[in-house]
């Protein structure tokens, strides 16, 4: 059934349009048209009044872990699925990678094999990020020593098998790697990131050439910049790499994500890095054995290594306004178009342009989700 949503100020990349309507046909955007030819073209629509809220597209989310009490790597299994599908929703959030950080090479086969059987469209589930094992111990992060390990072929072949539909986004530490591995994911399709990473900056540029076109929540789990040693930020700021960023006030400064946004622009893109806490009154949690605690909006370990985030995209995009000085309309890009362009799906995901999916969010003026429609279904 057709629909027809009005009254809205219509966000249509570049900024906010009045007396449009945005015209829905099942699970795609068919149409945006004049409110006032509504009538004369489309008569059989039901009518959705924005209520002059924003109208923006669904939020992307290519890292998080958890959320609604689940975490991944704890669960691989189509319920947690749906039940971090459904916490996404009440957030803005239509699409997500399900992340599944440094674990065994049992839990990676059966990611692989859940996300290669499932609707993906139906859960929005974009494709998996896997990240790690393959990373630097000197930035590990939460991530569990004992099951970080250097790339097996076989794993890597049956990643490669699975395909970019199934795995979109690779994490792993550029100096731990070689060339060769990295131009065989690159090659069938699978964005390759730099994280948890101790490389200098002479090391990441060398291996961008081989493929490397994303990095994993940039300044957390990789080489400080140096003006001496600019290590992996600084190679980060000095390349075409695109970059997640958790705007949450504790994985960095606001200071620092300005800077970020003032050097990459449209190469920095949002994430949420979430963990099971979030849509929960959850005080702790076990990732992949250790213990995370969950306190003032911030998730732990009992070393105060940071655990995870407990960030939603609708939060994110408020501390981008708030704290990092940046328009609405960059902040909704950072959260839509920017990550979709990354990870090249840009095509279907990030606009609401004819031929897109209709994954659609409601913004009051405060920046609160009033409705979410997601593959044309309200929600």
């Amino acid at each position: 059934m057709k629909k027809a949503i009005i009254n809205g100020s219509i966000f249509l990349g570049n900024k906010f349009y009045n007396g449009k309507a945005l015209i829905l046909n099942n699970e795609k955007i068919e149409n945006i048209i004049d409110k006032s030819d509504l009538n004369k073209n489309y008569s059989d629509e039901e009518v959705i009044d924005a209520g002059e809220n924003y109208i923006v597209p669904g939020f992307i989310d290519l890292q998080i872990n958890g959320c609604g009490g689940v975490l991944f790597n704890d669960d691989i299994s189509l319920k947690t699925i749906e039940t971090m599908y459904n916490t996404n929703l009440k957030y803005g959030c239509t699409s997500f990678t399900p992340t599944l950080i440094t674990t065994t090479d049992e839990n990676m086969l059966k990611a692989l094999e859940l996300v290669e059987n499932i609707d993906k469209i139906k859960y929005g589930v974009l494709g998996l990020h896997i990240e790690g094992p393959y990373i630097s111990v000197e930035k590990k992060g939460i991530h569990n020593e004992k099951f970080i390990r250097p790339a097996d072929d076989k794993m890597i072949e049956r990643i490669i098998k699975s395909g970019k539909e199934n795995v979109r986004i690779l994490t792993l530490a550029p100096e731990k790697n070689d060339g060769m591995t990295i131009a065989k994911l690159t090659n069938a399709g699978i964005n390759v990131a730099a994280g948890h990473t101790n490389a200098t900056y002479e090391q990441v540029i060398a291996k961008e050439s081989y493929g490397i076109k994303l990095a994993t929540h940039l300044y957390n789990g990789m080489s400080s910049f140096a003006h001496r040693s600019p290590g992996a930020v600084g190679a980060i700021f000095d390349s075409d790499i695109h970059a997640g960023i958790i705007v949450d006030g504790f994985h960095s400064h606001f200071g620092a994500i300005r800077s970020a946004i003032n050097i990459m622009k449209e190469r920095l893109y949002l994430v949420t890095d979430a963990v099971a806490p979030v849509g929960t009154d959850m005080e702790y949690f076990y990732f992949e054995g250790k213990k995370v605690y969950y306190k003032d909006g911030k998730c732990f370990g009992e070393d105060g290594t940071l655990g995870g985030s407990a960030l939603t995209m609708d939060v994110g995009i408020k501390n981008l306004v708030k704290y990092c000085g940046i328009t609405l309309e960059e902040a909704i890009r950072m959260a839509t178009l920017y990550p979709a362009q990354a990870v090249k799906i840009d095509d279907k995901f990030g606009k609401l342009q004819p031929g897109y999916y209709a994954d659609i969010v409601f913004l009051d003026k405060e920046i609160n989700v009033k409705k979410v429609i997601a593959k044309g279904k309200e929600i």
